[in-house]
């Protein structure tokens, strides 16, 4: 910007008739861009910063009010959802009681012997969390009876599955399908992952069962997604 206005003022000295060619120049497109008679006026905020008044060195500063301030608080974690209590399946008898469990003495998820309760594994994946795998196993019967989860093995894609949280929550689940898996090759990495796509996990026995081993062949894996 200042070589210009260098310029132009020696020009101003040698040349007096170019002042009068810049000077016209200048006023017609000022005159362009003025409002006629008539138009808008101009904002109020121009006139106000044009008018405000300019406190010298001498006047005093003015004092302003206290002005009561506020620590920031950080925003609180967001709410972990709360444990599984109860568990149903559309079009089946499975409406089990849901208890937290963990691992036996040989390293295996514990699975509970009433017919009426299912194990949600309380060192993985909570019901309702964004990420991971969630997994709730029962046992596929007795030895006189049928347990209600030996009912996984039918289910249809696109039942719906009900979990009742412990604070009165329901999350909704919908199957989207089923499997089963030789126990030999199930991948407990994958079952009870803590990261990826939130999931719940049905599990329970099936398969052949094997008389050396007392114990069935594969595991029945039910994967829900929520609603």
């Amino acid at each position: 910007m200042s070589r210009p206005a260098t310029t132009a003022t020696r020009r101003v000295r040698e040349r007096p008739a170019v002042v009068i060619s810049l000077t016209a120049t200048l006023l017609l497109a000022t005159a362009c861009g003025a409002p006629a008679p008539g138009s808008v006026p101009a904002s109020p905020a121009a006139s106000t910063v044009a008018e405000a008044p300019v406190r010298t060195a001498a006047e005093p500063a003015p004092v302003l009010p206290d002005i009561p301030l506020r620590k920031a608080t950080p925003a609180p974690p967001p709410r972990e959802p709360a444990p599984p209590r109860f568990l149903r399946v559309e079009g089946t008898s499975i409406a089990v009681e849901v208890v937290e469990v963990g691992v036996g003495p040989d390293n295996a998820m514990v699975i509970p012997d009433s017919f009426y309760q299912a194990g949600w594994y309380r060192y993985g994946t909570v019901p309702g969390e964004k990420e991971g795998s969630a997994v709730i196993a029962a046992h596929v019967d007795t030895l006189t009876d049928v347990a209600p989860f030996a009912e996984l093995k039918r289910l249809d894609a696109g039942a719906r599955v009900t979990v009742e949280q412990a604070d009165g929550g329901v999350l909704e689940y919908t199957v989207a399908r089923v499997e089963s898996v030789d126990k030999g090759d199930l991948d407990g990495g994958t079952l009870f992952r803590r990261d990826g796509p939130p999931e719940l996990k049905l599990v329970t026995c099936g398969g052949r069962w094997l008389d050396e081993r007392q114990d069935y062949s594969d595991n029945v894996i039910v994967t829900a997604v929520p609603r």
